[in-house]
């Protein structure tokens, strides 16, 4: 199989223990041991710094030209308004997974790992694909600078990144250079970004947030 073709656009992970299985990255996948446990111990007490009157969940399975961040930005300036409160009464909470993790991940890993090649995602500023993570410190037109993620994140947006995208896809890419699948994702868990956390999955994510009482919404 050649992986540059891959569809990195498919909207679901159906088929990813076969693809894993014909990409050899398998043993790149998280398991159940006692260290996953104890993250699990993390996102748990993460998932329980959910507050406010008001909460909403982004599920962003794709990065859509970072319209999760253009909608976090919205229910922000907009909920206080709707409903008569503060903004410290307001929480959204963002979950990236599948196709949108390398949005959680910093310019480094962008540039050595291709990203905006693999994942078809072009930098605005060049309309070449990215070598930087176009979405983190600015934003490009017509979307507001504010929505940029770091200032999202500022204004205690809580953002989590699934772990098991960040396992199989940085397998995938490990595969196509010839390097080995355990160092690059090592890698690319080093590389996330300041203020996000990791989940076992973006499913855990999705459900965890909503017994948190967020209210479930789709981010593309």
């Amino acid at each position: 199989m050649d992986l540059e073709t891959l569809p990195t656009s498919r909207r679901d992970m159906f088929g990813l223990a076969a693809m894993a299985a014909i990409a050899g990255v398998g043993a790149a996948l998280p398991a159940a041991t006692a260290a996953a446990a104890t993250s699990a111990t993390d996102f748990t007490r993460w998932l329980d710094g959910i507050k406010g009157k008001q909460k909403a969940l982004l599920d962003m399975r794709e990065p859509n030209g970072g319209m999760g961040m253009a909608w976090a930005w919205v229910f922000l300036f907009t909920a206080p308004q709707a409903y008569g409160i503060p903004e410290s009464d307001v929480t959204v909470v963002m979950v990236m997974r599948h196709n949108a993790i390398p949005v959680a991940l910093g310019d480094d890993a962008w540039s050595k790992y291709k990203l905006g090649e693999f994942f078809k995602i072009d930098d605005p500023a060049t309309g070449a694909p990215a070598v930087r993570n176009p979405f983190y410190t600015t934003m490009a037109e017509p979307l507001l600078p504010d929505m940029a993620l770091q200032k999202l994140i500022d204004r205690k947006v809580k953002v989590a990144a699934c772990d098991m995208a960040i396992a199989f896809y940085s397998g995938l890419i490990a595969k196509q250079m010839g390097l080995k699948p355990e160092d690059v994702k090592n890698d690319w868990n080093a590389a996330l970004l300041p203020g996000i956390v990791h989940a076992p999955s973006g499913l855990v994510a999705c459900q965890g947030a909503q017994s948190r009482g967020c209210q479930y919404l789709f981010a593309g």
